[in-house]
């Protein structure tokens, strides 16, 4: 086979459900926007409500249609965007529930869609997505009149526990939505990872269910696998690569692996990433291109048919660090050729 295999560990992402679930006192949902994070929408959320998973979090109404088809009636499924133009049709045939971000949302909601779900997300200091205080203020008491089941904010500096802008958000919140009488909604994984204070009654954990970052303690979750294409020797002197970017300082073997840029595997990491045959590194040499990576594999004695660059010796983070970037986007980009095997 010429494509990558790229294997999902169902039991690792219920693993890792659970063990964040332990850390939250209330209810705990599950973040599988962007086809969950890369890996396939529709099985991951069957594994995660297999697990316990009650409540659901996509980005845009599109992708809570896709989910629902997977789960069935029954999970609450919510939609980060809100209620935007032209999408009063899905969330009624696809029962999803709108986390409505401005006057214009609630009135667009309330009055395409009287009596339908909805939440309040709210913005605490972000300036992304959410109604800022003093239109919360205005709009407050018309919008608990209409039972929203969660009011939610979202926080910018998690991943740095010592941040001052997680206590400030925190109070920002606090301040906003204390005594309302309404579930709430703060941590993603890195603010349930900051402690009870940040949990409230629903946390909605995301990356650390794949295996990434803040979340030390998640089981690694994707394995990738590139086939080898060819194998060459080459001699001191001679160059690997477009723009001549590797030059041989031995007699080297090169590995040529089905895999590139068109793949997800960003052009920056470079030679700053390794492959891996078993548990032995390999470096990767000269340019990522859209299709191929070359890796030197001097030192094997066997190359095998393939090589790892995605796995319990290099995590998402890792490949991240190497390309100059975040797992998130790593995990994202993984690309449509890959063969995905979903192990459970």
């Amino acid at each position: 086979m010429g494509t990558g295999t790229l294997s999902i560990d169902h039991t690792a992402i219920a693993a890792n459900w659970r063990a964040l679930s332990a850390l939250c006192s209330g209810a705990t949902g599950a973040v599988v926007k962007a086809n969950a994070y890369g890996l396939g929408a529709g099985e991951v959320a069957r594994t995660l409500a297999g697990a316990g998973a009650r409540w659901f979090f996509v980005a845009v109404a599109e992708e809570g249609a896709a989910v629902r088809a997977a789960l069935g009636p029954g999970p609450r499924i919510c939609v980060f965007s809100g209620h935007m133009e032209g999408d009063a049709a899905a969330l009624r045939a696809h029962d999803l529930t709108p986390m409505l971000n401005s006057v214009d949302q609630m009135l667009r909601h309330v009055e395409a869609l009287p009596g339908h779900a909805f939440g309040i997300q709210l913005d605490t200091g972000m300036n992304r997505l959410g109604m800022e205080p003093a239109e919360w203020a205005a709009l407050r008491d018309i919008a608990l009149d209409q039972n929203p089941v969660l009011v939610m904010s979202h926080l910018a500096c998690a991943d740095d526990p010592g941040h001052p802008m997680n206590a400030y958000q925190l109070q920002v919140f606090r301040d906003l939505t204390d005594g309302l009488g309404v579930p709430r909604s703060l941590a993603a994984t890195g603010g349930m990872l900051l402690g009870e204070a940040y949990h409230f009654d629903l946390c909605r954990p995301g990356i650390g269910l794949y295996g990434g970052a803040p979340f030390s303690e998640a089981r690694p979750v994707v394995r990738l696998d590139l086939p080898v294409i060819q194998m060459r020797d080459v001699e001191p002197g001679e160059v690997v690569g477009y723009a001549n970017a590797w030059i041989a300082q031995g007699r080297s073997r090169i590995a040529t692996v089905s895999a590139g840029y068109a793949d997800g595997l960003i052009r920056a990491m470079g030679p700053r990433a390794r492959v891996f045959a078993g548990a032995t590194a390999c470096a990767v040499v000269g340019r990522v291109s859209m299709d191929l990576i070359t890796v030197d594999v001097s030192h094997l004695a066997d190359v095998p048919d393939v090589l790892t660059i995605l796995g319990r010796d290099q995590g998402v983070d890792d490949l991240a660090e190497a390309a100059g970037t975040i797992g998130y986007e790593i995990l994202t980009s993984l690309g449509s050729r890959y063969a995905r095997v979903h192990r459970v």
